[in-house]
């Protein structure tokens, strides 16, 4: 249990310290200790931790500390939060990197580490793309772009919905990099000539991560995009997502309804899967057989059951869909309804009894009924099957440090549809947003509950613009959420006209 002193180095690996004093990774982990932020030098001490470790903390640091026992999940937030590397400490790993030996380590075999905070003794290259990582999980980014160019290997990452160039190594690093990240993700690294697919299962201070890795060839090399899903995010609750109270109750009883099917539409990234899995979490009681069909599965439930689209052996979302409907479900959640056939099995699966969650790409809830009636679903079967269409975005939230107020100017209030000179605020910019101005995401809604007059539309072959109009007489289209956002001072004019464009427009 003895703290040597090699495991103590300056950088990376060692926490927080206070008058010289810190606590290696791998100790703190295996021994459940960790230094608090403070002033004052406190120890942490996990529950069920081995005590016996206090006495060697207390050999080491040559001084008395104060003790605080904490749960299991804070402790891994203390330990998160007080190992993991920023930034600079990738930028640090950046300049290291080169040609020479280290290419030799690409070819050795997956690293032992099995967390991403353990790696102070690890090459330049693994320490360089665990940096990469590690900083992009603590920010919350979603995506981290690897781009080869003649004049060098850009790193850009996406924040809020937004790419932002991050970091920029010389053009030799690029084979390296791509190398390494291959290995790690299981693909074959002589292969550069075609796409491929992979993940990394990794852990940052106890919090688990999924890495999905996407290879592209280009011009300059291979492209590399991870996606990065924290495994946490799976337990979002249905009350945590923000929905207004009018569209969650609409939501909540939908999905308390015996049979049907619920559409949650919007573009990629806007947050659909993340609603439908609170929904299953909702419904997840035990009592019920709930199956899945997804490409990808993102984040694992347990109580689902989830099957992964895999084209290449023929399980397709129809195939896929075909064959747990003969393994007794109650739910069933399609990833997405992309074709007549997946349309078609998706209604006969609603008209036999079962409740049937999907989502489908449009611009907004009353679209997606259109969409139904294009892949050929008959008028009278998704009037009788359809129980409630969500559509959502997400805007950026405006950060509320350094947020200031305007009078908008005409032109922005001409599409939003307010008064010109209204007091609205804009983004600023500080260091607690990273000088973006803006601060995490919040989602915009509109629901449609299938009623009998929308029933009637539908049936009767109603266009889009009969239907919005009962639909949304006494509710906000997105459009409207949108404003109400910006008047409540939570988002900027531009973050909603971005979302709202067209129907900004048209109106």
């Amino acid at each position: 249990m003895r703290i040597a002193r090699g495991d103590q180095p300056a950088e990376g690996g060692v926490g927080p310290a206070a008058a010289g004093i810190a606590i290696p990774y791998a100790f703190a982990r295996r021994f459940g200790v960790a230094l608090m932020a403070g002033d004052d030098v406190t120890v942490a001490l996990r529950e069920g931790g081995d005590p016996r470790a206090l006495i060697e903390l207390r050999r080491s640091f040559g001084r008395p500390f104060g003790v605080e026992k904490v749960s299991a999940d804070r402790f891994d937030r203390i330990l998160s939060e007080a190992y993991a590397m920023d930034g600079q400490a990738a930028a640090d790993a950046a300049g290291s990197l080169g040609l020479g030996d280290e290419l030799a380590m690409l070819a050795t075999d997956l690293p032992t580490a099995d967390d991403l905070l353990d790696s102070a003794d690890d090459a330049p290259a693994i320490r360089l793309i665990n940096g990469i990582i590690a900083d992009a999980a603590r920010q919350g980014v979603s995506d981290i772009h690897i781009e080869p160019y003649e004049t060098g290997l850009i790193v850009r990452m996406r924040i809020d919905g937004v790419l932002r160039e991050t970091l920029r190594m010389p053009p030799h690093v690029a084979p390296v990099v791509v190398s390494r990240i291959k290995v790690m993700a299981r693909l074959d690294i002589a292969e550069r000539r075609v796409p491929q697919d992979g993940r990394i299962g990794l852990t940052l201070g106890g919090k688990l991560l999924d890495v999905r890795v996407s290879t592209l060839p280009s011009r300059a090399g291979e492209r590399v995009v991870l996606r990065i899903l924290d495994k946490e995010n799976a337990g979002i609750e249905l009350d945590v997502l923000g929905m207004p109270p009018a569209i969650l109750a609409a939501f909540r009883d939908a999905i308390g309804e015996p049979n049907g099917i619920i559409l949650v539409t919007g573009p990629t990234g806007s947050g659909k899967t993340t609603t439908l899995y609170a929904g299953l979490r909702l419904l997840n009681d035990g009592s019920r057989n709930i199956l899945t069909v997804e490409d990808p599965v993102e984040y694992a439930i347990e109580g689902v059951g989830q099957t992964q689209v895999n084209a290449k052996v023929g399980l397709t979302f129809a195939a896929g869909l075909r064959a747990i409907l003969r393994q007794d479900p109650d739910v069933v959640m399609i990833g997405e309804i992309r074709d007549r056939e997946t349309a078609e099995i998706a209604v006969q699966a609603s008209l036999t009894g079962h409740l049937v969650l999907s989502t489908v790409h449009t611009n907004d809830a009353v679209g997606a009924i259109t969409r139904m009636r294009d892949m050929k679903v008959e008028p009278f079967l998704l009037a009788s099957t359809l129980r409630a269409v969500i559509a959502q975005r997400l805007v950026r939230r405006l950060c509320p440090v350094c947020r200031h107020v305007v009078e908008a100017p005409a032109s922005i209030a001409a599409l939003l549809g307010i008064a010109p000179g209204t007091v609205i605020h804009e983004a600023k910019g500080c260091d607690a947003c990273s000088h973006t101005g803006y601060k995490g995401r919040i989602g915009v809604y509109e629901a449609v509950r299938i009623d009998d007059a929308i029933r009637g539309l539908i049936n009767a072959g109603g266009d889009e613009t009969a239907i919005s109009a009962h639909a949304f007489r006494n509710a906000p289209t997105l459009t409207a959420a949108a404003r109400a956002l910006v008047l409540e001072g939570r988002t900027t004019a531009e973050e909603a006209v971005r979302i709202t464009r067209r129907e900004a427009i048209d109106a």
